[in-house]
């Protein structure tokens, strides 16, 4: 009996499998897509989904310090800040040291910039909804409550190397 040939391992049948199968780049392909979409059926709104995205997670913050946005946004520190000031800039929020400690520092909405979150939200809403009808919202969304899981566990690699280091 003859036994089927199997391809010739090669760097390029490898790569082309990992380019086939890699959950990372396949997440970082879709988010890419999805935040081309989003940013192209809002701009008549003034904002890129990355900024309407910050402006709202500062709205809903009951701990308004960059450190905690940071957190929650998944974001570095001086990514976070480089964004924020764009934002700063075009007086949509503002920045202060918390007088307790200088180190830290605190973030909200000016007017201006809760006036343009508030009129972006129905836009956001339409396009959304939009972008609902050619992919599921709710697959995002798990596949980011799914990956809290793996953040978490880097951090805690990362302080057990401190302990240990």
């Amino acid at each position: 009996m003859k036994v089927p040939k199997q391809p010739r391992k090669t760097l390029r049948t490898d790569a082309r499998a990992l380019v086939e199968t890699c959950a990372g780049l396949s997440s970082r392909l879709a988010a890419r897509r999805i935040t081309q979409f989003l940013d192209h059926e809002m701009a008549g709104t003034g904002l890129g989904l990355a900024q309407l995205g910050l402006m709202a997670q500062i709205a809903v913050a009951s701990d308004d310090t960059i450190s905690a946005l940071a957190r929650r946004t998944g974001l570095d520190q001086s990514t976070l800040s480089r964004n924020l000031r764009t934002l700063e800039a075009d007086g949509l929020i503002e920045i202060a040291m918390v007088e307790a400690d200088l180190r830290r520092r605190m973030v909200w909405l000016t007017e201006t910039g809760a006036r343009r979150l508030e009129a972006a939200i129905p836009v956001w809403r339409r396009v959304h909804a939009k972008l609902a009808r050619r992919l599921s919202v709710d697959l995002a969304r798990r596949l980011a409550l799914e990956a809290d899981a793996l953040a978490q566990d880097v951090s805690e690699r990362a302080k057990e190397a401190v302990r240990v280091g």
